[in-house]
């Protein structure tokens, strides 16, 4: 985010502020020269001359990430690597031998349990900028927030993360439950009807449905095109139902408030911070009779480079850490049986296969892949076509079987080409003339043979699609903002530019750098022992009844449909919270409020928002 943006200013909703950074080309014209080269003239002599107003797009307010309200720029301050340690040397942690059901709301009355949830990509980038394996960054990352030379180290309590999940283990429930709504919208079960969004969980999104895990798209759609909003998929992303399942879980087997658990979460952008700062994911929507204090699944959020912040605070050299698992008295089981071998299955002793990370699938997390997998599972002898857009950050994937269309989806990555498809979304406008037509997107003349309606509105040139995976990073989620980049990896190694290596002019070396991200990410799944047989994991693992994992559609990219039901049945069972409570979310339009109000009530009213640290916005 942009340091410049500040509450001085509050015009700068969509519409660039004084705060927006872009360049405006200011050379004097021909006119304004003198006749006279050797003449000097003082700049009192100079009429003051107005320069136009400038002209952003879309792709410059992205590039700058200046384009926010200065509440959200507020919010977002409120989420640094200096909130982590201030949040750690404010209380201490409870002890582990206090974390037994029942005991922890005893042990201590100010105690807090501190949890981090890391992402792959963020993992990726580390192992890319170290030349080490995802596992081995991974290891690192433990060994920092949890380790015995991590940032427990210098602190005021010695206070210390008890657990640190990698995102990948609600990835894979977000990957289940994304194929199961894309089927139920086919089938009708919940998708077709018109209502607000309070029935928005209970009808589910119309097609096409759009992903929901990049907070940039939808902070995009929330503001500027709220036709867009039945679509979005209604399952939250994976860093806010891991920040669910563990402030739930651990709050009902413990006994505590929800507000002692202190969760934070590493990923690879800034939108994240935004993301946790929402209103529908506190536990007023998951409590009983939303009784909740406002308190968020996740506390705060952190980007990869804030990490190494976070090191440097304590006086941590982050290469130097160990590229080791934690030692097994710093492992520290989940009071959850079930969950902690969900959670964490090297740690339980369990061969748990991790989903992998196919090149095919991208690098932000494969729910286009997953669906496409799924559906080809069940429909035996069908095949999947791929035909790329007008760039590699657009493509059309189909199902077909024999001359039969089953299913048709996309991938749009990156604000340029979501430009596109929200044109396409867009509805028809009613003519203002007596008896004329709809105006507005073109239209298709109708669906290709065998392929599944698109009844409920949907309009425009791709009426087609049942489901489109957005992104509104180009190249996806290992290109994030909050990313090492080539400057930062040779800083990290004490490289200079003359280095031999990439040097960070030039788009060539930029895509040359994350082409190495994705190599780490896609590497992931080869890095460790316990995937040394990735095709072949113990059917006790995935599924107690399951006896093969060849050509059973059960099996799914690694991922076992009907353990991660399990998983999640028991989660809500064990909570007493409806699983549509714990796993959905909704969306709304938001207005601005540029002129509708004075700065001094706006002042006030972002000033009050800064204030509400553990709620919404």
């Amino acid at each position: 985010m942009s340091a410049i943006l500040s509450a001085d200013d509050l015009n700068d909703f969509i519409s660039p502020g004084v705060a927006c950074i872009k360049p405006v080309e200011t050379l004097p014209t021909a006119s304004s020269t003198s006749s006279n080269p050797y003449e000097v003239t003082t700049e009192d002599k100079v009429a003051a001359e107005k320069l136009p107003p400038a002209q952003i797009s879309l792709t410059d307010c992205l590039a700058c990430s200046g384009c926010v309200t200065s509440a959200e720029a507020i919010l977002v301050s409120l989420q640094s690597h200096a909130e982590v340690l201030n949040a750690l040397d404010s209380t201490p942690s409870i002890a582990p031998e206090s974390l037994a059901p029942g005991l922890a709301s005893s042990a201590t009355s100010h105690g807090r349990i501190f949890v981090a949830s890391v992402s792959p990509q963020t993992r990726a980038s580390i192992a890319a900028a170290y030349g080490v394996s995802e596992r081995e960054a991974e290891y690192m990352v433990e060994q920092l927030l949890s380790g015995p030379y991590g940032i427990r180290n210098g602190g005021r309590h010695g206070s210390r993360f008890t657990w640190v999940v990698d995102t990948n283990v609600a990835r894979e429930v977000c990957l289940v439950l994304g194929a199961e709504e894309v089927a139920e919208s086919l089938t009708g079960l919940r998708g077709g009807a018109e209502a607000g969004m309070k029935e928005a969980v209970d009808i589910g999104p119309r097609k096409p449905i759009l992903t929901s895990s990049c907070p940039g798209w939808i902070c995009y759609a929330e503001k500027t095109h709220p036709h867009i909003l039945p679509h979005l998929s209604r399952l939250k992303s994976p860093q806010a139902l891991l920040g669910t399942l563990l402030k739930t879980s651990l709050s009902r087997r413990l006994g505590i408030s929800p507000d002692r658990i202190w969760h934070v979460a590493v990923m690879p952008c800034f939108d994240k911070k935004l993301e946790a700062s929402r209103e529908e994911l506190t536990d007023v929507y998951w409590k009983d009779k939303g009784k909740g204090k406002g308190v968020r699944d996740v506390d705060c959020v952190i980007t990869t480079k804030e990490l190494f912040m976070l090191a440097d605070s304590r006086g941590i050299q982050f290469s130097q850490l160990p590229r080791t698992p934690l030692s097994s008295t710093d492992q520290i089981p989940f009071p959850d049986t079930i969950l902690n071998k969900f959670l964490f299955p090297t740690h339980s002793g369990a061969r748990r296969l991790r989903p992998r990370n196919n090149p095919e699938g991208g690098t932000s997390g494969g729910y286009l892949h997953h669906i496409l997998q799924t559906f080809q599972a069940r429909y035996p002898g069908s095949t999947i076509h791929m035909e790329r857009g007008r760039n590699a950050d657009v493509a059309e994937y189909t199902i077909t079987r024999g001359d039969a269309v089953l299913l048709r989806t996309a991938r749009y990555y990156g604000f340029r080409n979501i430009q596109n498809l929200v044109r396409k979304l867009k509805p028809p406008r009613k003519s203002r003339l007596p008896g004329g037509r709809l105006g507005g997107a073109s239209r298709k003349p109708g669906n290709a043979a065998g392929q599944p309606s698109t009844a409920g509105g949907t309009t425009g040139s791709a009426p087609e699609y049942v489901y489109v995976e957005v992104m509104a990073c180009p190249g996806g989620c290992t290109n994030g903002g909050g990313q090492i980049k080539i400057a930062d990896a040779m800083e990290l190694r004490g490289e200079h530019e003359s280095s031999t290596e990439t040097t960070q002019s030039g788009p060539a070396a930029q895509k040359q750098w994350l082409s190495l991200i994705d190599e780490a990410y896609f590497s992931s799944d080869s890095s460790g022992e316990e995937e040394s047989e990735p095709h072949s994991p113990p059917p006790s693992v995935l599924n107690p009844s399951q006896t093969t994992t060849d050509g059973d559609p059960d099996i799914i990219n690694g991922i076992s449909i009907s353990y991660i039901n399990s998983i999640i049945s028991h989660w809500s069972r064990t909570t007493n919270i409806p699983l549509e409570n714990l796993v959905y979310t909704a969306y709304r339009k938001v207005e601005s409020a540029v002129g509708k109000e004075d700065k001094a009530s706006s002042t006030e009213k972002v000033v009050e928002l800064a204030g509400k640290i553990g709620g919404g916005w």
